[in-house]
């Protein structure tokens, strides 16, 4: 027998008027995953975690806990526990009623409200700060209260909207952590809208990239990084060198007549984009067999990687990182350098006109696709 997900998006969509701000999103989410929700401002996540909460209404699809439809239900029925971006404290209540004030909603009596608040300020580490006032702490603890506020009600989904982004960088780091621990450790099944990869990446068991209301791909760090499924995601997860041209089986012809030597063979013909990671392409002397050859327009040493920046011909410019110790480690070149740029088969990845990825040694014609849109 097939289980239920623990929450499921069928086809949720809002519209505004005339403006459609999520488009048609599925998601199955299993009990005790993290899913980060992650895209550009105003793709759409920020609407699809409050819809999830009850705060705003969707305009279609469905919403199911454990199987069961909760799209009609009041947000204070969902048993939703939510940490917002501001923190929303109340900034007359000390730590202790803030995280107590759920549970008084819900009616719990005052020996488990306080037994309760005991166990939220162990977890969150707050426990000599039970009787101070929000404005009398850090951010760091702040958030940490709005953490433990949320989960004292044993919320049976918790939704974090970019809980990090009022904190200086080493407190998110910090925070990350602290946030990705307890879920884990307490098997909460967790939703955190961001729009910073790096949260991301260090956060999630499965992410969800939004471009304009839709989803663009969906799956772990590696599915994205490796193997991104449009530009798009090439571009938004980590940064690709994205170089348009046209194929012809192992060749690309590039902008300025620049001709590239793929990786890969290709029965594909026609307009393509070729996306490389800077850390896939590796810098070779001028003499040294190369997939394509440019100038050193910028080269800079960033600690753990020398950083260069190359120009093919007039038109296009890639990004080269390659580790500055160990074996072939990088070294810095000087401005106005020939090198060549290598990369390997699954370094590679080819994007058609419709943004879909191309297989290597097998395909369609990109040509015969272009006629037939043409015509019709």
């Amino acid at each position: 027998m097939t289980s239920v997900p623990h929450l499921q998006l069928d086809r949720l969509s809002k519209q505004y008027a005339h403006h459609t701000v999520v488009d048609s999103v599925s998601l199955d989410v299993e009990q005790g995953e993290m899913v980060v929700l992650l895209g550009p401002s105003g793709c759409g996540k920020t609407t699809i975690l409050r819809m999830i909460a009850g705060l705003t209404p969707a305009s279609s699809g469905d919403l199911l806990l454990d199987g069961a439809s909760i799209l009609a239900l009041p947000a204070h029925d969902r048993e939703m526990g939510i940490v917002f971006q501001s923190y929303a404290l109340f900034p007359h209540m000390s730590v202790a009623k803030n995280i107590s004030f759920g549970l008084e909603m819900r009616g719990h009596s005052s020996a488990q409200i306080a037994a309760r608040v005991r166990e939220m300020l162990a977890l969150v580490k707050l426990d000599a700060l039970a009787e101070r006032l929000p404005r009398q702490l850090s951010g760091g603890q702040q958030q940490r209260v709005a953490l433990a506020r949320a989960l004292a009600i044993h919320p049976r989904v918790l939704l974090l909207d970019e809980p990090l982004s009022n904190l200086d960088a080493a407190l998110r780091q910090e925070v990350a952590r602290d946030i990705r621990i307890l879920q884990r450790e307490g098997g909460l099944t967790a939703i955190m809208v961001t729009h910073d990869q790096d949260e991301a990446m260090a956060m999630a068991d499965r992410l969800v990239v939004l471009r304009e209301g839709r989803v663009q791909q969906i799956g772990s760090q590696q599915d994205l990084y490796e193997r991104p499924a449009t530009p798009f995601v090439a571009r938004f997860i980590g940064h690709s060198n994205m170089l348009a041209g046209r194929l012809d089986g192992a060749k690309l012809l590039l902008s300025g007549n620049v001709l590239a030597h793929l990786a890969a063979r290709y029965a594909a013909r026609g307009r393509v984009t070729l996306a490389v990671r800077p850390e896939r392409m590796t810098l070779t002397a001028p003499d040294e067999p190369a997939r394509v050859r440019g100038r050193i327009e910028l080269s800079t040493y960033l600690g753990p990687v020398v950083e260069h920046v190359v120009t093919l011909g007039e038109g296009d410019r890639v990004v080269v990182r390659n580790a500055s110790s160990g074996a072939g480690q990088a070294r810095v070149h000087q401005p106005g350098e020939t090198v060549g740029l290598a990369w390997d088969r699954e370094g590679e990845r080819l994007f058609d006109t419709d943004d879909q990825p191309l297989p290597p040694d097998g395909g369609y014609e990109i040509e015969d696709r272009e006629r037939t849109k043409s015509h019709a």
